[in-house]
């Protein structure tokens, strides 16, 4: 890969970590501003989305942010295509609402207007999103990984077209007709995310990405329920565990984006999935961040189940800490350093603290 120089072995190191092996040492990704460098780039997460009406302005800036920046162990260039989270809601009747910098999509709609969702091929803002995916997976071949859009958990896309006061109260109300429009949603969950696929896999992509910056050499994909937050571990288990094992039927490595403490009642529900291979942990505003020893009982309870553990934002200064109580196997951890020569330096201390 021209931007990631040793991505074979980080390939291998990422087949280790689904197995919840490791090769030499924990599975890092570090970013640094590449040695000698030279020019500027004004890519962020969202300029796609700023530039929807010229996505090739928004990848030109992807490319050059590239070629300025050291993906250091497990970190590689992924052009994820941000329209923001849950995007697939648009797709079946919400409408975006966007900002420089997010996007909302709450649409309420009454009942009689969700009785006939279906796949529209149409759409604009699936052609949008294809058309986005083709260009970069085309312009990226041998150069980055192209991520497949946020399409959102079912409940949270029933979220975006009831609104989310009424979502809570149709739980009560009505279930059987939210678990009828989340079954329906779970189905053109698989063909959207199938036509993503085949969009990358025909541009000679190999394997997937995502917004959480993890590859995989199959199908991959972070599954999430935000909404999840506002109800009990028995909701829970009656209106999204369905959802998560059915969608963990379409892939071969799926993840659960496990966001803030109002998630954490759900955790043995999570754990009783047989097929999700892991969960990535989200403190959420206002707590301390993923280096905290506050969740370190949180990673074990993961961990002696045998789950993969996605650990972002963890400080460089805190990740010896973190390896001495928490197993290197089938746990990842996002970083950053100042520069590429200590980017590398930490990656060799990790090969040692991952082998106490």
């Amino acid at each position: 890969m021209l931007y990631k120089e040793d991505w074979e072995q980080a390939q291998k190191r990422f087949k280790a970590l689904w197995k919840r092996e490791i090769i030499d040492r924990v599975a890092v990704q570090v970013t640094a501003p590449r040695k000698d460098s030279a020019g500027s780039s004004s890519w962020d997460g969202w300029m796609l989305m700023r530039e929807r009406d010229n996505p090739e302005i928004a990848i030109a800036e992807f490319e050059k942010y590239c070629a300025m920046t050291y993906f250091g162990g497990e970190a590689f260039p992924q052009l994820w295509i941000n329209f923001g989270p849950g995007f697939m809601a648009t797709y079946i009747g919400a409408e975006p609402k966007f900002a420089p910098d997010t996007v909302w999509f709450e649409t309420p709609k009454e009942w009689q207007e969700l009785k006939d969702v279906r796949f529209d091929a149409e759409n604009k803002w699936w052609k949008l999103t294809k058309k986005c995916t083709e260009l970069s997976s085309a312009a990226g071949k041998g150069k980055w990984i192209t991520g497949t859009t946020d399409l959102g958990g079912p409940l949270d896309i029933a979220a975006s077209l009831r609104g989310t006061q009424a979502l809570l109260l149709d739980l009560v109300e009505c279930p059987d007709r939210v678990k009828a429009l989340t079954k329906n949603i779970n189905s053109l969950w698989a063909d959207y995310y199938n036509g993503f696929f085949e969009i990358t896999k025909k541009n000679g992509m190999e394997g997937t990405g995502a917004w959480m910056g993890l590859w995989s050499p199959r199908k991959w994909y972070p599954f999430q329920c935000d909404f999840s937050a506002m109800i009990s571990p028995e909701m829970f288990k009656e209106f999204v565990v369905p959802d998560l094992l059915e969608q963990c039927r379409y892939l071969d490595n799926p993840i659960y984006h496990w966001d803030g403490p109002g998630q954490i009642p759900h955790l043995d529900l999570l754990l009783d999935i047989p097929k999700l291979d892991g969960i990535q942990w989200v403190p959420g505003a206002g707590q301390p961040g993923c280096e905290s020893r506050k969740w370190f009982p949180l990673y074990k309870r993961i961990q002696e189940k045998k789950k993969m553990l996605i650990l972002g934002g963890i400080p460089p200064n805190n990740i010896e800490e973190l390896l001495k109580e928490i197993s290197p196997k089938g746990l990842l951890i996002s970083t950053w350093a100042a520069s590429e020569d200590e980017a590398k330096d930490l990656l060799s201390k990790a090969a040692k603290w991952s082998a106490r």
